[in-house]
């Protein structure tokens, strides 16, 4: 299903269109008085509910369209219209809901207004993200086929081009076949000119003309003409859409053509092109895309006429299109007839260029480091694992990778089999040259560390010293160790540091293994707390909020100053982490709260606007939304009263005890796809993930339950399997609860894994 959403300052036309189509059938009329009102009774209660607020987005015109052979009947479609609007946050609104019957798939236009009866306009904030949420729940509830989450998949509706009739009025179809077309277009580009903008909609049989007044007032009109005979007059750009005007585009234009970044994203280009030519002695023309796709990931389309191909068109990954000869005239095909030139010959890769041997040696370069970290972790540094290997050592690790496939397909077939021999020739100096790479970078990596421990120390920002031996806490969080006053990193001795601690006992307990990430993780959050910067200086990670976790003695130990400005930075991290995973789901406003909740996060009105807690940091810690989330959320009703509901969901978490970080942490591995784990969790704790009930469903179908199965088959004996189904029931519970006398809501393995009925009472529940 594709859905499209236009907004506008009145509604006469869109009315006019949506009720005079021929064949129409109205489906219903929603928060009206009655079902059996007029259509100009409707269209003037919807005018004066939008003439109640000045802003320019009074109206929404949204379209629902089902692909070629799926049907829907008219209760059906109605159910659908309905679902989505409330879940876009339409459901007081007026509205009504209407179908069509004049293209070959079927489709319903709905029209309401932005603003509410009280004068306040709903907020259209992510407005785009949250119809590709509201839909894809719609597509999986009603068995709808799925249409694609990106602007950039997404195809544009070629299929709704109107009926083949000359003179329609532009009232008609034609204006909303060009909204649909120029609006999807203006969305996955970046355009720059009239011009561009017309080649980009010749593929939809849309023809522009610009206009200039006698004032020098520039214009736009736009027309149809599939050259089959169908052909529509031209209709002015202001008619078609307000900001589809020849003003307004002039204004998208003039400002995506003066940004700063451009320069940059014609420089990025050249230099991968001019690269790719420089690799190879000969490229068939049609071979061309194909190539630089493969070696850059760069997307062109060559621009032919007849047998003649006269230049090729870049369609970047920022969304600039550019022509060939806007970045040089040296990249142009006619301009470099040696690679070009004879279109007879094969695409070849040139063995004896500079590039080619660049890039052996990266192969080399990146196989020494897949090597060293795949898994099992190697208990030494970079530098040291560099020294142990050879080339038949690193050999699967190049052969797999896309760089080599890539090489090995363009090289002459009688030079295949020299590759192996470059490799040879050149392993020696790679090697040589990434182990003192490695090694100056290890040594100033350590020297960093120390230096930090003096900042933190020096600071006061965790209690710890050498009573009791506490600072290994902090040498442990940072992955150093300190033997024999000599500070060096955990897993090798290649490196010291003089340290004269004297001796130092260790702490009870030290902590178990900690991966490298989190030991980064923690790095970058004390540079931050020691630098007083903020957060915007350091790449900070969603990871942060579960430092606690993984160093649960130092945090412990931290003074009460600077663990309040750590849960200060990392609610921040997480919200914008979980914001994007959140977004494959996210409706409305609610479902933005609704999903945090359900995690242990919840918002509070302060003197400031809202704030963002959570049950696994301090009371009085808060993290200040940004003004947008802020107004987004204002958007809700009865906000007051669905923060007060919160109230019930979180103190739920806490009597049950899952505000332990285990738990948001069972959770983040689950919206990973890390179910391997998350079944772990499952099978030797009973973790209880914190995670929303309709994003819980959606892993079990991905791939959770399967990999519960599994371990379920791999474990044996009756006391393990019985703990393993007290997981399988925790899982089960978060789909859904029920009372007494109830029934279950959702019992997704009671048939394909186990009963787990006689283990009610045993488990865990909500």
């Amino acid at each position: 299903m594709i859905v499209s959403i236009i907004y506008g300052e009145s509604c006469q036309g869109t009315l006019n269109y949506v009720f005079g189509k021929e064949g129409m059938r109205i489906l219903g009329y929603g928060n009206m008085c009655s079902q059996d009102i007029s259509q100009k009774f409707f269209g003037s209660v919807l005018h004066f509910q939008g003439q109640r607020n000045a802003t320019k987005n009074r109206y929404a015109h949204i379209s629902l369209n089902l692909p070629h052979g799926e049907h829907l009947d008219d209760k059906t479609f109605h159910k659908v219209s309905k679902e989505y609007l409330e879940k876009m946050g339409y459901g007081e609104q007026p509205y009504v809901i209407v179908r069509h019957n004049d293209t070959k798939h079927e489709h319903v236009h709905i029209v309401t207004t932005n603003v509410n009866e009280t004068g306040k306009v709903l907020s259209i904030f992510n407005s785009y993200r949250r119809s590709i949420a509201a839909r894809q729940y719609l597509e999986k509830k009603f068995g709808l086929s799925p249409a694609p989450s990106t602007k950039q998949e997404r195809n544009l509706p070629l299929y709704r081009l109107p009926e083949l009739q000359s003179g329609l009025d532009e009232t008609q179809g034609a204006k909303f076949y060009l909204q649909d077309v120029l609006n999807g277009i203006l969305q996955k580009h970046k355009v720059r000119s009239f011009q561009e903008l017309a080649k980009l909609v010749e593929p939809y049989h849309i023809e522009i003309r610009q206009t200039k007044s006698e004032s020098g007032r520039v214009g736009v009109a736009y027309g149809l003409n599939n050259q089959k005979g169908y052909q529509t007059r031209f209709i002015n750009g202001s008619i078609v859409h307000r900001g589809l005007s020849g003003p307004k585009l002039q204004k998208v234009f003039d400002a995506e053509s003066k940004t700063k970044l451009l320069p940059m994203h014609r420089k990025r280009l050249l230099k991968q092109i001019e690269t790719t030519f420089g690799l190879f002695k000969t490229i068939r023309p049609h071979d061309l895309a194909k190539v630089l796709k493969e070696y850059q990931n760069v997307d062109i389309k060559l621009d032919e006429k007849g047998d003649t191909i006269y230049g090729y068109t870049i369609y970047d990954k920022s969304g600039y299109v550019f022509r060939e000869r806007e970045l040089s005239h040296n990249i142009r095909m006619v301009e470099r007839p040696d690679i070009f030139g004879n279109r007879d010959e094969q695409t070849e890769i040139d063995s004896d260029s500079k590039q080619y041997k660049l890039e052996v040696q990266k192969l080399i370069k990146e196989a020494f480091q897949a090597s060293y970290l795949k898994p099992p972790k190697q208990n030494r540094l970079l530098s040291e694992s560099i020294l142990t290997k050879n080339l038949d050592n690193i050999l699967p690790y190049i052969t797999q990778t896309k760089n080599h496939i890539f090489l090995e397909h363009y090289l002459p077939k009688n030079q295949k089999e020299l590759l192996y021999k470059v490799l040879e020739k050149e392993f020696p100096s790679v090697k040589e040259r990434l182990y003192k790479q490695e090694t100056k970078k290890e040594k100033e990596t350590l020297e960093g560390k120390f230096q930090l421990i003096g900042k933190v120390l020096g600071n006061g920002i965790f209690n710890v010293g050498k009573e009791n031996g506490s600072v290994r806490l902090l040498f442990q969080s940072l992955g150093v160790k300190y033997h024999n006053n000599l500070l060096s990193f955990t897993n090798s001795n290649k490196h010291k540091i003089p340290v004269n601690l004297g001796e130092l006992p260790f702490p009870k307990a030290m902590e178990n293994y900690v991966s490298t990430g989190f030991i980064r993780q923690n790095h970058l959050m004390l540079e931050m707390l020691t630098s007083q910067q903020s957060d915007s200086g350091l790449k900070m990670m969603d990871l942060s909020v579960f430092l606690p976790m993984i160093f649960p003695k130092l945090y412990q130990a931290m003074a009460p100053s600077y663990r309040q400005q750590y849960e200060n930075v990392a609610l921040g991290s997480y919200l914008k982490h979980a914001e994007w995973m959140h977004a494959p789901f996210e409706k409305s406003a609610k479902d933005y709260i609704g999903f945090f909740n359900a995690k242990g996060f919840y918002f509070v009105k302060g003197n400031e606007g809202l704030a963002f807690k959570s049950i696994y940091t301090d009371n009085r810690t808060s993290f200040a939304l940004p003004e947008r989330t802020s107004l987004y959320l204002n958007s809700i009703p009865n906000l007051s009263m669905t923060l007060k509901e919160q109230e019930s969901l979180i103190n739920a978490l806490v009597k049950d005890g899952r505000n332990d970080l285990k738990n948001l942490w069972a959770g983040y591995l689950m919206e990973r796809g890390l179910y391997g784990k998350v079944s772990y969790m499952l099978r030797e704790e009973n973790i209880y993930p914190n995670l929303h009930p309709e994003m819980v469903h959606h892993h079990m179908d991905s791939g959770l339950r399967k990999s519960i199965k599994q371990v379920m088959e791999r474990k044996a004996g009756h006391e393990q399997n019985r703990l393993l189904s007290k997981g399988v029931y925790v899982i089960s519970s978060l789909l859904g609860s029920r009372g007494k006398g109830q029934e279950e809501v959702y019992n997704g393995f009671k048939d394909e894994l186990t009963d787990y009925s006689k283990f009610k009472g045993k488990g865990f529940s909500l």
